[in-house]
């Protein structure tokens, strides 16, 4: 599971639709809905907020806006709504890992648009989080 705390606008369509369908598992696994995935990394930091349910939602709000930006048809009645009011912090370096990790996928999988991202310096968030100084947080699985 890569719950990417990148700007969606980043993924190819192969990255936006596993995003999408694995934030729909993260949601299932935080409403106890599933028996895996209990203790991913990628949930602590929905599941220290006061309302994960919400902020993932309001995580799935991007992936959905993104999708619509592309055409496709998503299913909205999945997640309730956007709540504005949430933001969850993330690191820089976090963003800046992330990033790299994704171009070494592309480089492959998505040549083109591989091309368009590597000049880009300071790569946007998912609109959900509020980029802070720090190192890759300690949920990271770093490779």
């Amino acid at each position: 599971m890569r719950l990417w705390s990148l700007h969606p606008k980043y993924l190819d369509n192969i990255g936006l639709i596993a995003c999408w369908r694995e934030g729909l598992l993260a949601r299932k696994v935080l409403l106890g809905e599933t028996k895996g995935y209990k203790n991913h990394p990628q949930l602590i930091r929905f599941k220290k907020l006061k309302d994960p349910i919400k902020a993932l939602d309001s995580y799935l709000f991007w992936i959905l806006k993104e999708s619509e930006n592309r055409g496709y048809n998503f299913t909205k009645n999945k997640i309730d709504k956007f709540y504005e009011n949430i933001k969850i912090d993330i690191t820089k370096n976090q963003i800046e890992y992330e990033f790299e990790f994704l171009k070494r996928k592309l480089i492959k999988r998505n040549p083109y648009l591989y091309n368009n991202l590597i000049d880009i310096e300071n790569p946007e968030s998912n609109p959900i989080f509020n980029i802070i100084e720090g190192e890759i947080e300690e949920w990271e699985k770093v490779q």
